[in-house]
């Protein structure tokens, strides 16, 4: 990849079919590097496995996908986090009886393949590794807390150091506000606008939050029955006639 090329990802006529559902048709997609953007649109508008296609979990019925200008359409899930993609889902895979640091601590194991000795080689570089996640997140005060018995808000800052862990280009969050009160979602925003702005990650995600969508995402897509029916700047699509009308009505 040409590295003045600014798309980080590309996606070109993607479709895919569950039985006779047709979940997405013919969806072509775009994202620049350090962007913060969001796809919205309602329930069962094709988010999430716009989301799986991307990551490996479903395989493509027609179309590619482009990261940094190696098509990965259909790799597997690992080698799609190797190359530099990472996934928070909206239901959490935190272990709630280890405490923060151990969670991270773990994660940041899997992602060099070594065992939880803390007396190996990497145990040192494993620990800086793994405060500096902490700290980034801002979870070092937290460090010792079991991970169960942290706030929603917290256990969503847990969640992206674990996505963070492979220090992945782009990272896709699917819902990261939801159950939140109206605090924690402006605290994990500011984190996710942050992470942005400190060390250039890319971030695609998914919200039903319309103060959320139009508070953070600086590029929207709107999905409609399988179909991108919309997109451009948040200006842009709160006027589109077609978002207006599928999806976002009398709200903005």
């Amino acid at each position: 990849m040409n590295d003045t090329d600014p798309t980080i990802l590309k996606i070109s006529g993607l479709s895919k079919s569950f039985g006779k559902y047709a979940v997405l048709t013919n969806v072509n997609y775009s994202l620049q590097k350090a962007e913060i953007a969001a796809i919205i649109g309602p329930n069962g508008a094709g988010k999430t496995t716009f989301f799986n296609l991307i990551t490996g979990y479903h395989n493509v019925d027609s179309g590619t996908v482009r990261f940094q200008g190696r098509e990965i359409t259909d790799w597997p899930r690992h080698r799609i986090a190797r190359a530099g993609i990472s996934r928070a889902f909206q239901v959490s895979n935190i272990y709630p009886r280890l405490t923060t640091y151990e969670n991270v601590r773990q994660a940041i194991l899997a992602q060099k393949k070594r065992t939880l000795d803390i007396f190996t080689p990497a145990g040192g570089l494993v620990r800086e590794s793994t405060l500096e996640l902490l700290e980034l997140t801002g979870l070092l005060l937290n460090r010792d807390t079991v991970a169960g018995i942290l706030s929603q808000g917290d256990k969503k800052k847990l969640e992206l150091a674990l996505a963070l862990a492979g220090k992945p280009e782009m990272l896709l969050l699917d819902e990261p506000t939801a159950g939140m009160s109206s605090e924690e979602t402006h605290e994990t925003m500011e984190l996710v606008k942050r992470l942005n702005a400190q060390i250039g990650l890319t971030i695609l995600f998914t919200e039903h939050d319309i103060a959320v969508i139009f508070g953070y995402a600086r590029k929207l897509s709107v999905l409609y029955q399988g179909v991108l029916i919309a997109e451009g700047t948040p200006e842009e699509v709160r006027t589109n006639e077609d978002a207006q009308r599928c999806y976002l009505g009398e709200e903005v």
